[in-house]
């Protein structure tokens, strides 16, 4: 079972809705995000806004292999600026109603989740208007770009934790990295929009069971 976080043009997102109603996806939740490439890359890759529909949706190995097969047919996924699909392993899941709710008519699945993988999804929380600070340092320790989505902190009671400022406007930045380049990217957001920093980041990582999109090799399922 994959969390599947499906990033697409504003324009395409009909398309991607009818798809997912095709395969019966359980869930599906879409919001508006943006994408982090700077206006000369946009040009230089021929993409003509930084607006995005972000589409979140649990699905089983099988239907995750078809999302992104016919993402690819029907959304040109892997032409620059047609979009990217993250596919991260889900661990567990509570309750035997929302497990049949979840896997439809589908076999259970027994392959546990992936030991290793290729691809890591970072994840970073910083302070609203940060992200240029925070893609800066990710560029320079290799990130190629990202997305970003916008949100509001819910702090209980406290306003900081550890100097985090904790109930306020966010920005959520992800980035797909290779394995390899990950800590890298890491540590550069940390050193430089950490939080002992203004953009206040948290910095964590998920490990990918796919990831498909311009610049990324295809991944077997």
């Amino acid at each position: 079972m994959n969390y599947v976080i499906s990033i697409t043009k504003p324009e395409a997102m009909p398309h991607l809705e009818q798809l997912c109603g095709e395969l019966s996806v359980p869930i599906c939740v879409s919001m508006h995000g943006r994408g982090t490439a700077t206006g000369s890359m946009r040009e230089l890759l021929g993409i003509e806004s930084s607006e995005r529909q972000v589409m979140l949706s649990v699905a089983s190995r099988e239907k995750t292999r078809v999302l992104i097969e016919e993402q690819r047919r029907r959304l040109h996924l892997g032409v620059p600026g047609h979009g990217i699909v993250i596919a991260v392993p889900i661990k567990s899941v509570g309750g035997g109603k929302t497990m049949a709710m979840l896997r439809g008519n589908e076999p259970m699945e027994k392959s546990a989740p992936p030991q290793s993988c290729s691809h890591e999804l970072i994840v970073i929380i910083a302070g609203k208007g940060q992200t240029d600070r925070v893609m800066n340092a990710a560029r320079e320790a290799g990130a190629r770009g990202g997305t970003v989505l916008h949100g509001k902190g819910t702090g209980s009671g406290a306003e900081k934790f550890h100097n985090i400022s904790i109930a306020e406007e966010k920005e959520v930045i992800l980035i797909v990295s290779d394995t390899e380049n990950k800590a890298a990217i890491m540590r550069a957001v940390l050193m430089m929009a950490g939080p002992d920093t203004e953009p206040g980041a948290v910095v964590f990582s998920l490990p990918t069971t796919a990831v498909a999109g311009f610049g990324f090799p295809d991944t077997e399922l």
